[in-house]
């Protein structure tokens, strides 16, 4: 890097408002930051522009072949906990987003540096101006041993990110915020601009990442505080919105994620694995202190299900299924996905969570989206603060003393007539009595009648399974609920599907 192109980007930090010029670079705060938005948000939305072409048109392969040296890592060999590397822009990635480095209290933008990459020989000749930026940031801490800095956290592509703790693979995604999803006028994806990472004093294993969200519709300032530790990697995030037109199909701490095929599903696919999925259902803890499980779907037509509630506890998707031979893939590693749980850091007041699936033929799409949606839109020209918590963990864990769902199993049983067997296996918990003679089945469905439901004990995991049947007929859809009971107290989560044909 010369000395003139750190001039140049010097100078263009310094038109931040309400950001005082330091030495070799301008003074950070987090009002500042706000100050930005806001002004940004009083003008009418700037189209980014486009990356070259010669970086837009670059193959898989090729984009794959350009490398980031890990030695060369912002802070690599230096007291601190965290080290942070960035991606090159082009093919999927068309525009560049800046991304600054804070010491001391003194934000520095790092310019593209072509030395910091090792290029495969296919990788083409690629040209690059002041202009040209990153495709993104990638975070590297010491997860499993001290001096060892590994990857858990990517923030790449719109206002997309993915986190992981030890042990796990990358699987689901979170967004910044998500509008308008399933809209019939189309979506609206608000992309991460620009980024700030602070530099962590020695010892401090909290790192902090600053975010400018930009969108024809709304600008805002999001500040996440990530804690990698053990089996689980918090994050803590803040955000403030400020709409610039009437926001009314708004998702707050959106999450994505893939739900191609399983038991409930099975016959549609030929596949040689029982399973394919990064998230298996949707948790909720709603605010009146129910637990909900809702297993994913994979419809033949979009359905958006909303689950209204007032103050809700939390809400995530998780992946259930642990073992190996849950997927029988050796590469996918699916066993190995992370659940992703929200907390609120505050009253959310009334709205729904929301889920929305959509219909897949391919394990490589995302399908699956969840948020939360207030019930009162956000209005133009308003600011609007959020808080919640991220925990990216291998088993979210329970927060009320009932035994959760296992696994849902649907499709035709031993007559192999139209007759439909549900079969649904919970987990062994202290809340449950020892003879499971003694539970009672609540089953119910919107639109057709259920047989008596039957309750045995299950072998292999010694919890309860609860399965019932019906008949279709001519019906399309049904809404179904199940639950466990004991001498009138609920001891099992609540058990949500949608039935379609």
């Amino acid at each position: 890097m010369i000395r003139r192109d750190v001039l140049k980007s010097m100078a263009a930090l310094a038109l931040w408002p309400g950001m005082v010029r330091a030495e070799d670079g301008v003074a950070f705060s987090e009002e500042a930051l706000h100050e930005l938005a806001r002004q940004i948000a009083a003008n009418p939305y700037a189209e980014r522009p486009f990356v070259p072409d010669a970086w837009r048109d670059l193959t898989y392969d090729q984009y794959r072949g350009i490398r980031y040296n890990t030695d060369r890592a912002i802070w690599a060999g230096t007291d601190t906990t965290l080290e942070f590397d960035m991606f090159p822009p082009g093919l999927y990635f068309p525009h560049a987003v800046e991304v600054n480095m804070v010491e001391n209290g003194v934000a520095r933008k790092l310019p593209f540096d072509f030395a910091l990459y090792d290029l495969h020989e296919i990788v083409p000749e690629l040209p690059v101006d002041d202009a040209l930026g990153y495709s993104g940031i990638r975070l590297r801490a010491e997860i499993e041993k001290p001096g060892f800095f590994q990857e858990y956290a990517v923030f790449q592509g719109a206002s997309y990110f993915r986190v992981i703790a030890r042990d796990l693979a990358y699987g689901l995604s979170a967004r910044g915020l998500a509008l308008n999803t399933a809209s019939p006028d189309g979506e609206e994806f608000p992309d991460f601009t620009r980024f700030w990472i602070e530099k962590p004093a020695p010892g401090v294993t909290e790192h902090k990442v600053h975010a400018l969200l930009e969108s024809p519709s709304v600008t805002g300032i999001y500040h996440f505080t990530l804690r990698p530790s053990g089996t689980k990697t918090e994050v803590d995030v803040r955000c403030t919105l400020w709409p610039r037109t009437e926001l009314a199909n708004v998702g707050i701490a959106p999450l994505t994620s893939m739900f191609y095929f399983d038991e409930t599903n099975r016959g549609r696919f030929d596949d040689f694995r029982p399973a394919v999925h990064d998230s298996d259902g949707l948790s909720i803890h709603n605010g009146n202190g129910e637990l909900i499980w809702r297993p994913l779907a994979n419809p033949t037509f979009i359905q958006i299900s909303s689950f209204g509630d007032e103050n809700p506890r939390g809400f995530g998707l998780a992946q259930r299924e642990r073992a190996f031979s849950n997927f029988e893939d050796l590469e996918a590693h699916y066993h190995e996905r992370p659940s992703l749980w929200i907390t609120p850091g505050e009253h959310w007041g009334q709205g729904a969570v929301t889920l929305v699936e959509i219909p897949t033929d391919k394990e490589i799409y995302d399908n699956i989206v969840v948020y939360w949606r207030p019930r009162t839109p956000l209005a133009e020209g308003s600011e609007h603060a959020f808080s919640y918590r991220m925990t990216w963990t291998d088993q979210i864990e329970s927060a009320k003393p009932v035994t959760p769902v296992l696994n849902t199993r649907l499709g035709k049983g031993f007559a192999q007539n139209e007759h439909k067997v549900v079969v649904i296996d919970f987990a062994p918990h202290p809340a449950l009595p020892e003879d499971y003679e003694e539970l009672v089945a609540y089953v119910h469905a919107s639109t057709f009648e259920t047989s008596v439901p039957q309750i045995q004990r299950n072998p292999e995991t010694d919890g309860p399974r609860l399965v019932f049947s019906f008949d279709p007929a001519e019906v399309m859809a049904s809404e179904m609920r199940a639950q466990l009971y004991h001498q009138g107290q609920a001891v099992s989560e609540v058990w949500l599907y949608r039935w379609t044909v």
